[in-house]
């Protein structure tokens, strides 16, 4: 049961043991009084009949028929009449009222010390819990807090849970973000060291030697650094929240022919076909240029790991809770181990292909899930790689 619960029970409890008590008391001196009444009376009576014997029979047939009867005034009772008190016939009755008083009192005070005492032992207990829990945290060896019942202290307990829980994601999220940084920062130092490195050497064999090759190396080498600086660029305004996606009804075979003709001369490159179907009118809420880039990176990994003559296809679908959206090749497919990693930052497969750096699939997800979507990635069952997006209605 719990604390909550309790309170009533002992209230309740408290009220019975009161109640029992006054009825006891109450019983027991109605007892003393009538008894102490019929002595009394016995007494005095007693007293009449040693004065004057005659007044026996009379003082019993008296008693015999005494009925109460409330309507006579209390003027014409001679023991008011004359001022007597109760003590003069009841010499010890305010003793033992005080007596009954004195008992009362104490057996209620004890009844009272030991709900409180009790009552307290339960704060203490809990307080001391919490006290426990808080130092644990301290230390870092906090674990969940359990429910113990609800009482006064239910409250404080689940935003003391609520706050913990909090500081705990606050601390993940920021060693999380302390360890993507450093890997994020050693991969660029990374991708930054082949290019400055080629520059270097075609500088100083121009120096030796110039030559227009070399020359083109360079230029190669800065139209890189310049692909990279803007893929950071767009990396560190997405982190940031700074990517204003202006979301539109936009036609999905629209978006994705726009998408497969700015790769229009890779594809031909590379002899690699794009396949379109249009299969009808299905709008989504997105941004038009940036869903595009995400479906031009799409588009280039499917190229690059599809043989010459290949193709490249595109399907889409509408459901009242999504639209889908596959883009898949007539490749080798993923190497499984590259699979759960391949919308990582940096992340470069085995079969990786070109000057690629790895990001282009993470700006990808970013983009599709900045618009309420997500994207997927897997081998088909025939062979060949697919990508999978689904973009949400609501």
């Amino acid at each position: 049961m719990s604390e909550r619960k309790n309170i009533p029970v002992l209230i309740g409890f408290v009220l019975s043991v009161s109640l029992l008590s006054t009825a006891l008391a109450t019983f027991l001196l109605a007892n003393y009084y009538n008894h102490a009444h019929r002595i009394a009376l016995g007494q005095i009576s007693q007293k009449i009949i040693d004065k004057q014997p005659e007044a026996e029979q009379a003082i019993l047939s008296v008693l015999k028929d005494y009925q109460h009867d409330p309507d006579i005034p209390t003027e014409e009772n001679i023991i008011w009449r004359y001022g007597y008190q109760q003590t003069d016939f009841l010499q010890s009755s305010g003793v033992y009222n005080g007596i009954i008083v004195l008992i009362g009192f104490f057996a209620g005070g004890v009844l009272f010390l030991v709900t409180l005492v009790i009552w307290h032992k339960k704060e203490a207990i809990r307080i001391n819990g919490l006290t426990d829990y808080l130092e644990k945290v301290n230390t870092g060896n906090g674990g969940v807090l359990l429910q113990t019942g609800e009482d006064e202290f239910s409250k404080l307990q689940d935003e003391i849970y609520k706050t913990v829980t909090t500081l705990y994601q606050t601390r993940d999220t920021a060693l999380k973000a302390k360890n993507n940084f450093a890997e994020n920062l050693y991969n660029i130092a990374h991708q930054l060291k082949t290019p400055i490195t080629s520059i270097s050497l075609s500088a100083q064999m121009m120096k030796e030697n110039p030559s227009p090759w070399h020359l083109e190396q360079i230029l190669k080498q800065l139209s890189g650094l310049t692909h990279l600086e803007e893929a950071l660029l767009l990396l560190s305004r997405i982190d940031a929240g700074t990517l204003t996606l202006e979301r539109t009804e936009v036609d999905v075979f629209t978006v994705l022919m726009l998408a497969a003709d700015n790769l229009q001369e890779l594809f031909a490159e590379a002899d690699v076909r794009v396949d379109i179907p249009e299969s009808g009118s299905v709008l989504i809420r997105a941004d038009m240029e940036w869903t595009m880039e995400a479906f031009i990176n799409l588009f280039k990994n499917c190229m690059e790991h599809t043989p010459a003559g290949g193709v490249v296809h595109c399907s889409y679908e509408q459901n009242p809770l999504y639209t889908q959206i596959r883009i898949w090749d007539t490749g080798t497919g993923f190497p499984k181990k590259d699979i759960p990693h391949l919308f990582q930052r940096f992340y470069r497969g085995e079969n990786a292909k070109g000057n690629g750096i790895g990001i282009g699939l993470a700006i990808s997800k970013a983009i599709i899930e900045g618009q309420n979507g997500t994207i997927s990635a897997d081998n088909l069952p025939d062979g060949g790689a697919c990508f999978e997006i689904r973009i949400y209605c609501h």
